[in-house]
């Protein structure tokens, strides 16, 4: 008998697509002669942000900026941790086009009461730093570097492990990996969704094993061991840079199988049409920064 999983409302801040587009290439999605539909991805983008508003989340926005046609992925402008005072760890970009997005996002952290850390290393935010429990699940190999990893350790003071991505279609961790839910067990009190305890007391999360080293593999397979597994066709689908609220899941419609695996563990899926934004190498998560305090 499946487990009641319990939904907990979020802040996300989100940047309206006004400018995206493809201009340039800086990861293995991103081709300048295949065109956004500008109208389209703008819809889809609405679409997210009701959902996001039905199922009973905050959504706060950053005003977008002339030139700047990434702006919209939200998510690697910055980390927040909860239970600390406002402290946001922010960005700097590996690409020079996106550099100028992290003082953007800075003056509204700021703004909105935050004590902002400005990275000495390159680190991408929320697109390789996921809080999981007690852990920061911290990617690297094409974006994020090791030595900010202990930027950010010591900014939060939460232990932080280090996870080496080796494929370029899964260039940020939040394209590789997700937090299904953040309470310990899958919010079932040690209790998976079949009713059986996992015992770790560790977050719920779903990755996709070939996009990891061999030793980080190992690293989630220890730390995770009742982890979602994900086939490479979901994870191409953009299906584990998915957003969670710990009972809904807004994940990629052409996900089936990652879907099916939630369902059995009686999430519920929420399936949104971000595929303009596949053209840019996103999603959902990538359009989404979540804001904790």
């Amino acid at each position: 008998m499946l487990t009641s999983r319990v939904a907990r409302p979020r802040r996300y801040l989100v940047c309206e697509p006004r400018h995206f587009a493809v201009h340039y290439a800086i990861n293995p999605w991103m081709d300048k002669d295949a065109p956004v539909d500008t109208a389209r991805a703008a819809q889809q983008w609405q679409t997210l942000i009701r959902t996001y508003l039905d199922h009973g989340h905050q959504v706060d926005s950053v005003p977008p900026v002339p030139g700047l046609p990434d702006m919209v992925f939200a998510a690697n402008s910055a980390l927040t941790l909860a239970g600390r005072p406002r402290k946001a760890f922010g960005s700097l970009f590996h690409a020079p086009q996106r550099r100028p997005e992290a003082g953007e996002y800075a003056t509204w952290f700021k703004a909105a009461g935050y004590d902002v850390y400005q990275p000495e290393s390159v680190c991408e935010g929320e697109g390789d730093l996921v809080p999981a429990g007690r852990y920061l699940l911290a990617g690297t190999g094409f974006r994020t570097t090791r030595e900010a990893h202990a930027e950010v350790q010591e900014f939060f003071g939460v232990p932080t492990i280090g996870l080496r991505l080796v494929d370029p279609y899964f260039y940020h961790l939040d394209t590789a990996l997700f937090v299904v839910d953040d309470a310990p067990g899958g919010g079932t009190g040690g209790a998976r969704g079949d009713g059986t305890g996992n015992g770790t007391g560790a977050a719920t999360i779903a990755y996709y094993p070939e996009a990891f080293s061999s030793g980080s593999r190992e690293v989630l397979r220890q730390l995770f061991p009742d982890a979602l597994l994900a086939t490479r066709d979901d994870a191409l689908a953009f299906g584990l840079n998915s957003v969670s609220d710990g009972r809904h899941v807004f994940i990629s419609p052409t996900a089936t199988g990652l879907i099916a695996q939630l369902t059995d563990r009686g999430y519920l899926p929420v399936p949104v049409d971000l595929s303009e934004f596949h053209k840019a190498g996103g999603g959902i998560k990538c359009c989404t920064q979540e804001i904790r305090s």
